[in-house]
């Protein structure tokens, strides 16, 4: 089957944003001690794709031996959404991705899913003028797997011609979950048995040879 959908997550694909929130998330931490800093960035790292509050709720269980209230939770976010918001409204593209959108835009649906908050991510896009490359624009919650099942229940494209495009374990577990193919961004996969690289400067090629298939 030839290629009829492209998915992207967001940070660590179309933007340069990952440091901004391993940030965010160290100067979190560092409130209830360095050791605890320490390890939800480490949880941060290994856990890319997953949704802050889902972070936070971890920080609390495993390392503060304590459930997380609600309170707490939105006073966190917002924390994280102060720290990290215009660093991200600033950063980089991910080298190659501009060409990526600009190629495929009109050919076939571009879809973003991320673990950001909804209505934060749709802010961003918005704002760095990239929301009208996206058919759809979906963050947490749900989950991303969740995320993607909406996304081909909304297209009616069959998974083994929709692509998820990611950086993070999360990414890759979320497109084996629904089956749809899968390209990595980054080191992380070299060893993954997926097609991926550094950046998306040789993304175009990959999803060329897809949109050929019989």
């Amino acid at each position: 089957m030839s290629l009829a959908l492209i998915i992207f997550d967001c940070d660590g694909v179309i933007l340069e944003s990952v440091d901004a929130k391993t940030r965010a998330f160290a100067r979190i931490g560092a409130e209830f001690g360095q050791d605890a800093a320490d390890r939800l960035v480490m949880y941060h790292v290994r856990h890319g794709g997953v949704s802050r509050y889902a972070k936070f709720e971890w920080l609390f269980t495993e390392v503060l031996g304590r459930s997380i209230s609600p309170e707490e939770k939105k006073r966190l976010g917002s924390l994280f959404e102060a720290y990290s918001l215009d660093e991200v409204l600033h950063c980089d593209l991910v080298p190659g991705v501009q060409e990526v959108l600009e190629a495929w835009k009109g050919r076939v649906p571009l879809y973003v899913a991320s673990g950001a908050p909804h209505e934060e991510l749709v802010q961003v896009l918005e704002q760095r003028g990239l929301s009208g490359f996206f058919a759809g624009i979906y963050g947490s919650p749900p989950a991303k797997a969740d995320i993607l099942r909406k996304i081909l229940q909304e297209t009616g494209i069959h998974p083994a011609e929709a692509i998820m495009i990611g950086d993070s374990s999360t990414d890759q577990y979320a497109a084996e979950a629904v089956h749809t193919r899968f390209y990595g961004r980054g080191e992380y996969f070299r060893h993954s048995g997926y097609p991926w690289h550094a950046d998306l400067t040789r993304l175009n090629a990959h999803l060329e040879e897809l949109y050929r298939e019989e």
